[in-house]
C-alpha cells in the first residue's frame, strides 16, 4: 500500500510540475504576443512618409521670331512628382579637412522597388551668388548642409527633398556589428601618410574586410609608393583619378547595406550606431516608414553611375574644377534620378563649362 501511494504522489507531483511548465509557457507567449501588437503598433502609429520638396520653378518662357517654336505662355508649366518617390543628398566628411569628399544623391522609388544612387565629383564646378566656393565638395563649409542641398540641387535641376550626412567612422562600427564584410579591392592599393598616421595597404582581389579595413579601402585615392620621397612619391590609386574612389564607395555601401538587410535581428544595434554617427533631417517616423520597403528591396534593382566630365578646367584662378558633360549627365539624372514624370531639361541644370 505504501508503494502505491508513493507511486500516486509522484504521479501529482509530475503533473503539478507539467501544470507550472505549462502556465509559465503560456503566460511567455501571452506577454510575446502582446509586446509584438504593442511594437506593431508603434510602428504603424509612429512611421510616417517623409516631406517632399517643392518642384523647380518653371523655365523662362522663350520668345522667338518664329511663331511655331515660341514658348505659349498660357501652357501651366507642372512637374508631377511619382508616387512615394523621394530624393536623398548622401554625403560624408573628409576626417581632415571637414569637407564632404563623398556626395552622392539617392532617389528611391518605393512603389516599383527602384533605387538610383548617383556620385557627384567632389571637384564638380559650381558657382553660387554670393559665395567665393567653385568646388561642391567646399560647399558645407561655407554654409551647412541648407548650402550643400542648395548648390547640388542647381547641378541636378531640381531640389533634393532630404539629407543624410554621415562620420566616416560608422564604417567601422557598423562593418564590425556584422562581423566583416566580402569585397573586391578594385586597385592596388599602398599609402603611407607619417602625418595623420594613415596606413593603407591592399593588393586587388576579394578578401573579408573588418570595419576599419573598410573604411581604409574606401578612403584610398592615392599611392604613395612611387619614385622619390614623401609627398613627391604620390600617385592616383585609379587611373581615373577620383571618380574610381567613387565607384568603389559606391559598391562598398552596397555591400554594407546588403549584409545590413540580411541581419534584421541587429536592428538595435544599426538604429544605436545610427543616432551616434548620423545626422539627418529625417525624423524616426520617417525613417521607421522606410523600414518594411527597405526589407522587400531586391539590389538588382538598385541603378549606379558617376557624373562624367572633364577634371582639368581652370574657373577665375582655381584649378583641377570638374565641369561636367551636360548630355551624359542630364541622360543619367532622367535615367537614375528624377523624381518627377517629365524629364530633366537643359534649361533646368546649371552644369558650368568653365
Amino acid at each position: 500500500m505504501a508503494t502505491r501511494k508513493k507511486k500516486k504522489g509522484k504521479k501529482k507531483q509530475k503533473a503539478s510540475f507539467l501544470r507550472q511548465v505549462w502556465t509559465g509557457f503560456y503566460g511567455m507567449l501571452v506577454f510575446c504576443s502582446a509586446l509584438v501588437v504593442v511594437l506593431f503598433l508603434f510602428y504603424k502609429v509612429t512611421s510616417k512618409p517623409p516631406s517632399t520638396a517643392q518642384p523647380p520653378a518653371p523655365p523662362v518662357a522663350v520668345v522667338t521670331d518664329d511663331p511655331a517654336t515660341e514658348t505659349d505662355e498660357s501652357q501651366q508649366y507642372t512637374l508631377q512628382r511619382k508616387d512615394a518617390t523621394w530624393t536623398f543628398l548622401l554625403c560624408a566628411q573628409d576626417q581632415v579637412s571637414g569637407s564632404t569628399d563623398t556626395i552622392m544623391v539617392c532617389t528611391y522609388d518605393t512603389v516599383n522597388q527602384k533605387i538610383g544612387l548617383v556620385s557627384i565629383p567632389r571637384d564638380t564646378l559650381v558657382d553660387r551668388p554670393g559665395y567665393r566656393y567653385h568646388k561642391i565638395n567646399a560647399a558645407y563649409n561655407n554654409g551647412g548642409m541648407e548650402e550643400l542641398m542648395a548648390a547640388a540641387g542647381e547641378v541636378l535641376g531640381f531640389p533634393i527633398d532630404h539629407y543624410v550626412r554621415i562620420d566616416t567612422r560608422i564604417f567601422v562600427d557598423l562593418v564590425n556589428a556584422v562581423d566583416g564584410v566580402d569585397f573586391n579591392v578594385p586597385v592596388h592599393m599602398s599609402y603611407d601618410d607619417p602625418t595623420q598616421n594613415l596606413h593603407i595597404h591592399y593588393e586587388p582581389g576579394m578578401q573579408h574586410l573588418t570595419g576599419k579595413q573598410a573604411l581604409e579601402v574606401v578612403r584610398c585615392r592615392k599611392n604613395s609608393d612611387g619614385d622619390g620621397e614623401y609627398p613627391h612619391n604620390i600617385y592616383d590609386a585609379y587611373p581615373d583619378a577620383d571618380i574610381g574612389r567613387t565607384r568603389t564607395q559606391q559598391q562598398m555601401v552596397m555591400t554594407i547595406a546588403k549584409k545590413v538587410l540580411s541581419n534584421p535581428q541587429k536592428v538595435g544595434s544599426y538604429m544605436e550606431l545610427f543616432s551616434k554617427y548620423v545626422d539627418t533631417d529625417l525624423s524616426l517616423g520617417n525613417l521607421l516608414w522606410f523600414v518594411e520597403p527597405a526589407l522587400g528591396f531586391d539590389f538588382s534593382d538598385l541603378t549606379t553611375a558617376t557624373f562624367p566630365g572633364n577634371g582639368m578646367v581652370t574657373y577665375k584662378g582655381i584649378t583641377y574644377c570638374y565641369a561636367l558633360d551636360i548630355e551624359k549627365s542630364l541622360a543619367i539624372i532622367n535615367d537614375c534620378l528624377n523624381p518627377y514624370t517629365t524629364e530633366i531639361t537643359k534649361e533646368m541644370v546649371k552644369m558650368l563649362q568653365g
